[in-house]
C-alpha cells in the first residue's frame, strides 16, 4: 500500500493537535493568501476560504500521492460573524453578546490531493450550537485577563478558562475547537482506501 503524504494547511496548534487523532504522520504548510471571500452564509464563507488555503498549499506540490488539509473556522451570533478581537473593548462586547444566548461555530475543511496520478478533493462543513451561561461583568473581565481571548474566534476557547460558563452544545466539541474530527477522519479512509 502507497503511503499519502499528508499536508496540513494551518499553523493553528489546536488543528495540529486535533489532526493527529486522525493521522499519526504529516506536515504543516501554511497558505499565504488573503481571505477574501464573497458569499454571505457563514458555511459557505468557510468553505470558500479553506478552499482558497488548501489550493494555495497544494499548487506548490507536484509529486504523487499527497493530500492537503485546509480549514476555516467562523463563530458567528445571529447574523452577527465574530472575528479575533484585537483589543478588550472588542473582546468584551463579543463576550457580552454570546453571554446568555446560544452561537453557532461553522467549520469547513477543503481536502485536495492527487493520488495515483488523479486529483481528488473532499469539501464540508459542520455546524456547532453553543450555549453560554450568564456573565456578569467581573467574570467576563477576569476571563479576558487570562489572555487567551486574543487569537481566538469570538474571542474564547472552549478547551481554556471559558469552559465554565458553557452549558451545553449541540453537535462536535472537536468542531468548536477547529477541526471536525470525525468528519474529517471519514474523509482520510476514503482518500486512503483510494491509494490500496
Amino acid at each position: 500500500m502507497k503511503n499519502i503524504k499528508w499536508i496540513l494547511a494551518s499553523k493553528s496548534p489546536r488543528r495540529k493537535e486535533l489532526l493527529s487523532l486522525v493521522i499519526n504522520d504529516f506536515e504543516i504548510e501554511v497558505s499565504d493568501v488573503e481571505e477574501i471571500y464573497d458569499k454571505i452564509k457563514p458555511e459557505e464563507i468557510v468553505l470558500q476560504l479553506a478552499r482558497l488555503k488548501g489550493e494555495a498549499v497544494f499548487f506548490n506540490h507536484k509529486e504523487d500521492n499527497v493530500c492537503v488539509i485546509a480549514s476555516d473556522t467562523i463563530v458567528s451570533i445571529g447574523d452577527k460573524r465574530l472575528g479575533k478581537p484585537s483589543e478588550r473593548t472588542e473582546c468584551y462586547e463579543m463576550i457580552r453578546s454570546l453571554s446568555g444566548n446560544v452561537h453557532q461555530v461553522c467549520t469547513g475543511v477543503y481536502i485536495k490531493g492527487r493520488i495515483n496520478g488523479k486529483q481528488v478533493e473532499r469539501i464540508f462543513s459542520d455546524t456547532t450550537d453553543v450555549y453560554v451561561r450568564d456573565m456578569s461583568d467581573d467574570e467576563i473581565y477576569s476571563y479576558i485577563n487570562e489572555g487567551e481571548s486574543f487569537d481566538k474566534a469570538g474571542g474564547y476557547a472552549i478547551q481554556g478558562g471559558f469552559s465554565k460558563f458553557i452549558e451545553k452544545i449541540n453537535g462536535s466539541y472537536h468542531n468548536v475547537v477547529g477541526l471536525p474530527v470525525h468528519k474529517v477522519y471519514t474523509a482520510v479512509k476514503e482518500l486512503e482506501n483510494l491509494c490500496k
